[in-house]
C-alpha cells in the first residue's frame, strides 16, 4: 500500500511536469481550456485521482485555474514571479588585480562529473542537439577529408567555406560581411583571449560588467591585466554614467584602460539584453575615446522572442568592436568552432592565431559548414529556443515555489542562465558546498566578481530538459537554502 502511494505521487508530479511543458511551449495557449479529467484519464491510463492531483499541482505552480463547471484553463494572468536582484551596486570601484583562478577551477571541475544534476553547466544537453543531421554531415565530409590533402594544415584564418557561410548569416550586424573579415577560433573563449592579447599589455585595465562571466576574470588574471568592474543592472545592463566616469578618472593614468570586455546580449550571468539605444550610446562613448570593446555574442541566437538582439557590432563605424561568437552553445560544444570579426585589429589577431597554433582543425569546421549549407541550422535553432524557453520558465517557477522568502530572480528573454539573489545571511558558497554533497551542481556568485561581492548569489543554468528529477533537485536546493536562512536568523 505504501509503495502504491509513493508511485501515485510520482505519477501525478510526472504528469504535471509533462503538461507544464506543453503549456510553456505554446501547445496550450493562455486562456485555453485544458483536457478534462476524464479525457486525460483515458489518454494516459492514470486514475482520475492522479489526474486531479496533477491539476492541483499545476494550480500551485500558477499555470492553470479552475472555472466552475467548465474545467481547468491556462492562466491568463502573468505567472507568479520574484523581484529582480539588485545588480552590481551604484558606486565605482577601483581597478584591481584578479586572483580567482584557483577557486574557480576547483568549483568548475564539477562540470565533468556526470553524476551531478547540471544546474551549473550553461550548455545544451545532448538530447537537444541535432545528432542525426550532424552525423550525416560528418559522413559527407569524411568521404573527401581522408583523400588528397585532407589531413594537411588548413587556412590560418579558418576554412573559407565555413567563413563564407558564417558571413552570410551575420545579417544582424547591419551590413554585408565578407568572409575575409572573419577568423575561426577554438571556441568563443579562445577568440576572447586572442582579442585581449591584441589590444592589451600586462598592467592595462580591462573594464567588465559586474557581475561578470568567471572565465573573463580568469583570462584577465592569466594575462597579467587589471579588472575594473562597472555596476550592471539586471535589465538595462552596464551603468553608462559610471562607465564614463571610469574613462575620465585621472587617478588611474598610470594604468591604461585598454578595452571593455562585455556580454550585452543575454548576459552571463544576469541574462539581460541591453536595449539597442543603450548599446549604440555605449559604442559611441567608447569610440570617442578610441577604446576597443570585445563583444561576446555567444547567446545572441538563443532569443525567446521573434527578434534576434542587435549586437554592439551593428553600431561600429570605426572597427573598434571585436565581435566574438561560436557554435558551442547552439550546435556542438565539443567541436570548439568559434569565430571573431575583429575590425581594425584583424591583422594582429591573424598573426597571434598563426603564432599560437598555425591553424585550427579542419574536420569540425567542414562538418559545421556542411550542416549550414543544407539549411538545417535555422530549423534546429527554432526547436532549441523553444526547448530552452520552457526549461528557463520551468526552473524559474520552481525557484519561486521552493526557495525561501526574500529570494530574488532575473527574468531573461534568452540564453540558459538565471541569477538568484538569496536572502541576506544565506551564503552562496556554503549553499554550493551543501548542494554538492547531494549531487546538485550550482555556481556560487562569488566567482562572478573579483571584488568579493555577490556572496549571497548563485547562478543556475537551464540547459537540460525539465523533468521530475530536475524538479526534485530544485526542490531540494530550495530546502537547503531555507535551512540556511533559518540558521541565519
Amino acid at each position: 500500500m505504501e509503495q502504491e502511494t509513493i508511485l501515485q505521487g510520482f505519477r501525478y508530479r510526472q504528469l504535471a511536469t509533462e503538461l507544464e511543458g506543453r503549456i510553456t511551449s505554446g501547445q496550450y495557449k493562455l486562456g485555453e481550456r485544458m483536457p478534462s479529467l476524464r479525457n486525460l484519464h483515458q489518454r494516459t491510463g492514470y486514475s482520475i485521482t492522479t489526474v486531479a492531483q496533477a491539476y492541483a499541482e499545476l494550480q500551485t505552480r500558477g499555470l492553470v485555474e479552475p472555472r466552475h463547471k467548465s474545467g481547468f484553463f491556462v492562466c491568463a494572468a502573468p505567472l507568479r514571479s520574484l523581484p529582480l536582484p539588485r545588480g552590481g551596486g551604484q558606486s565605482l570601484d577601483r581597478p584591481r588585480k584578479v586572483s580567482i583562478s584557483s577557486l574557480a577551477e576547483s568549483i568548475l571541475s564539477v562540470l565533468h562529473d556526470p553524476s551531478v544534476l547540471p544546474f551549473g553547466a550553461a550548455l545544451p544537453a545532448c538530447e537537444l542537439l541535432p545528432l542525426r543531421q550532424l552525423a550525416s554531415a560528418s559522413r559527407s565530409v569524411r568521404r573527401h577529408y581522408f583523400t588528397g590533402h585532407g589531413l594537411g594544415y588548413g587556412h590560418p584564418q579558418g576554412e573559407e567555406v565555413l567563413r563564407r557561410r558564417i558571413a552570410a548569416r551575420m545579417l544582424h550586424v547591419g551590413r554585408q560581411v565578407d568572409a575575409g573579415e572573419l577568423v575561426i577560433t577554438n571556441g568563443c573563449l579562445d577568440g576572447i583571449q586572442l582579442c585581449l592579447r591584441a589590444v592589451a599589455q600586462p598592467g592595462d585595465i580591462i573594464i567588465t560588467e559586474s557581475p561578470t562571466f568567471t572565465c573573463y576574470l580568469q583570462l584577465i588574471e592569466q594575462l597579467g591585466l587589471m579588472a575594473l568592474e562597472i555596476p550592471t543592472d539586471p535589465q538595462s545592463g552596464i551603468d553608462l554614467g559610471l562607465l564614463e566616469e571610469a574613462l575620465f578618472n585621472g587617478t588611474w593614468r598610470r594604468n591604461r584602460v585598454a578595452a571593455c570586455l562585455l556580454n550585452p546580449s543575454f548576459h552571463n550571468p544576469l541574462g539581460f539584453d541591453m536595449p539597442p539605444a543603450r548599446k549604440q550610446e555605449l559604442v559611441e562613448l567608447l569610440a570617442a575615446q578610441q577604446i576597443p570593446v570585445i563583444e561576446d555574442d555567444i547567446y545572441g541566437d538563443l532569443h525567446f522572442g521573434t527578434t534576434r538582439p542587435v549586437p554592439l557590432k551593428r553600431f561600429d563605424s570605426q572597427g573598434l568592436v571585436l565581435y566574438c561568437s561560436s557554435f558551442s552553445k547552439t550546435l556542438a560544444p565539443d567541436f570548439r568552432v568559434g569565430w571573431i570579426m575583429p575590425g581594425r585589429y584583424h591583422e594582429q589577431i591573424a598573426r597571434l592565431q598563426f603564432n599560437s597554433s598555425i591553424a585550427r582543425s579542419k574536420l569540425p569546421q567542414l562538418i559545421v559548414a556542411d550542416f549550414l549549407e543544407h539549411e538545417n541550422y535555422d530549423r534546429h535553432l527554432r526547436r532549441l529556443r523553444q526547448a530552452i524557453s520552457h526549461q528557463v520558465a520551468s526552473t524559474a517557477r520552481a525557484i519561486a515555489r521552493f526557495f525561501p522568502e526574500g529570494t530574488k530572480l532575473t527574468a531573461p528573454d534568452g540564453g540558459y542562465i538565471l541569477w538568484v539573489e538569496l536572502p541576506d545571511g544565506v551564503d552562496g558558497m556554503e549553499l554550493y558546498q551543501r548542494a554538492k554533497m547531494e549531487k546538485i551542481f550550482i555556481i556560487p556568485g562569488v566567482i562572478a566578481s573579483s571584488t568579493g561581492r555577490f556572496k549571497n548569489c548563485i547562478r543556475i543554468s537551464c540547459g537540460t530538459p525539465w523533468s521530475e528529477t530536475m524538479e526534485q533537485g530544485m526542490r531540494r536546493l530550495g530546502e537547503l537554502a531555507a535551512q540556511m536562512a533559518e540558521e541565519g536568523r
